[in-house]
């Protein structure tokens, strides 16, 4: 029953705006420039990220397949921080599959798609965004204008965006598992960037029938690798060049900076994370932002092997990281941060050395657009980090952007 009310109000939705739209879409949906899409320049290739490849066809055609970026990763997971293998690997979520097909297909052009293939036809026009990192992509490409729908506009900095909102350009369709229908067919969508991976489900998304194009840019284990998943957009939005142009800059700036360090004498240590629950919830060895501690030339004390997110006892985390140069927290606090704040809320805090020492390094998500911005800027994240650790490598003027180390 669920299933025909849904289609009865996406019938209804669509006979009753697509008039409108079709005079309204009319100058864009002018027959797509192969030539410039076969140009070298635009060629995607991604280098750094493992969830996504590109098959070029030679009418114009691209081929996308999708997989989770951590397929073959073994996965480690004891609350003393000790490890122990996961032969079933990969975590499943109750939408991703082994991988997903997509055939991108120039709009205006008439082409076959391959059995296997999901056909899309790009540029899209409207879109709907589940995550911070994909509104990432979307901003660094200025695409905002295909961006018609979002979760909601908590911690939200964009101005392009809650300026949409407030206009009713722009839909809050609700968090994932809890999406609201006839806002998602109101947005109209071609397709929907979904990160499988949450908690929530996409059932609801599913009943649609619209296109769900999972983006697992976060799901990446090279800093790098997060951020080229901007040139995957850039296919969906006809700006592959930029992305190109983009990424490289990035990648340039990245690996400059990378073995600037590399001549440095000495590796200071750093943990990250805080007590929540009681745990502490650290960052595995292996998580993209362990690779940038190690590329701003510090050594970061666990040594699990984990990709993501892991619960450790106070004791076994305390053990690792009690004589630690560095401590990294980014958390969400309404007011200024501060030592005392910090062993407010957990006495044993003030037990570290990098405590003691002043060597919180700290980011406010309050006051700082972190997931909405260095996804796609983690030559910028390593240039805060290097300034800390290494600040005879960085120009003496130079101010942080999202790291700073706390007074």
């Amino acid at each position: 029953m669920k299933k025909i009310i849904l289609t009865l109000l996406s019938t209804a939705l669509l006979l009753g705006t697509t008039a409108c739209r079709h005079s309204a879409d009319k100058g864009a949906e002018g027959k797509a420039d192969v030539a410039a899409i076969m140009d070298s320049a635009a060629r995607i290739a991604p280098v750094y990220a493992q969830g996504f490849k590109v098959k070029y066809l030679d009418n114009g055609v691209r081929l996308v397949e999708i997989a989770d970026p951590q397929k073959h990763v073994k996965r480690h997971h004891k609350k003393d921080g000790t490890p122990t293998e996961n032969k079933k690997g990969t975590i499943k979520s109750n939408y991703m599959a082994d991988n997903y097909r997509f055939a991108l297909v120039p709009r205006g052009v008439k082409a076959e798609v391959p059995a296997g293939y999901t056909r899309v036809e790009v540029p899209i026009r409207r879109t709907i965004v589940m995550t911070a990192i994909q509104l990432s992509n979307f901003t660094a490409l200025h695409s905002l204008d295909v961006v018609k729908g979002i979760t909601g506009t908590k911690n939200l900095f964009n101005k392009e965006i809650l300026e949409g909102v407030k206009r009713g350009g722009i839909v809050k369709i609700g968090m994932e598992g809890n999406c609201d229908p006839e806002l998602i067919m109101a947005a109209q969508p071609d397709v929907i960037f979904i990160s499988p991976f949450k908690r929530g489900g996409y059932d609801v998304l599913k009943e649609t029938g619209i296109t769900l194009i999972p983006h697992l840019g976060s799901k990446e284990l090279h800093p790098l690798g997060q951020a080229e998943w901007l040139k995957l957009v850039g296919m969906f939005v006809g700006k592959e060049k930029e992305a190109n142009s983009r990424f490289k800059a990035i990648e340039e700036r990245y690996n400059n900076l990378k073995e600037q360090v590399k001549a440095t004498t000495n590796r200071p240590t750093i943990f990250s994370g805080e007590m929540h629950g009681g745990n502490w919830s650290a960052i595995g060895s292996q998580n993209f932002l362990a690779q940038i501690f190690r590329d701003a030339g510090a050594n970061y004390v666990i040594s699990d092997h984990n990709t993501g997110t892991i619960q450790m006892e106070f004791e076994a985390l305390y053990a690792a990281a009690a004589h630690a140069d560095y401590w990294r927290i980014l958390n969400s606090y309404p007011g200024k941060f501060s030592y005392e704040a910090l062993k407010s809320a957990e006495p044993r805090y003030a037990l570290f050395d990098a405590f003691k020492k002043k060597g919180v390094i700290y980011c406010n998500m309050k006051y700082t657009p972190y997931y909405e911005s260095s996804p796609v800027e983690p030559d910028a994240l390593l240039a805060d980090l290097v300034f800390i650790f290494h600040p005879e490598v960085m120009p003496r003027d130079y101010r942080p952007k999202y790291y700073h180390l706390m007074k």
